[in-house]
């Protein structure tokens, strides 16, 4: 599966997490993501249609993020993921801090 080109700001900051060795570049729901290494939990995404970053965060901050107006439920076949919020402002500092906040969600659930 090849990147897409028009999210280059997505894989530009994917890029420096992967050559960390805190992530693994994989596939999930026909996606290019980002894997938790080690476990292989699911952390990040963008979203095709409109390039938003997708990330895997607790419930509560998901909510807290939507109602905040800072993200939007992600909700791709019209079933909504309680713990993935898509975050729509491309600010990279932003989307640097919410891939380190999902690593260490997932991280903590491969650790339980």
């Amino acid at each position: 599966m090849e990147r897409d080109p028009e999210h280059r700001n997505f894989w530009d900051i994917a890029d420096d997490f992967i050559a960390s060795g805190r992530v693994d570049e994989g596939s999930m729901m026909g996606h290019h993501c980002l894997r938790a290494n080690p476990g292989g939990g699911f952390v990040a995404t963008v979203e095709r249609s409109s390039g938003n970053l997708v990330v895997k965060l607790p419930k509560p901050r998901v909510t807290a993020l939507v109602e905040s107006g800072e993200g939007l439920s992600f909700a791709p076949a019209g079933k909504v993921f309680r713990e993935w919020v898509a975050i729509p402002v491309f600010e990279p500092s932003t989307w640097e801090a919410y891939i380190e906040e999902s690593i260490a969600f997932v991280s903590s659930l491969t650790k339980q």
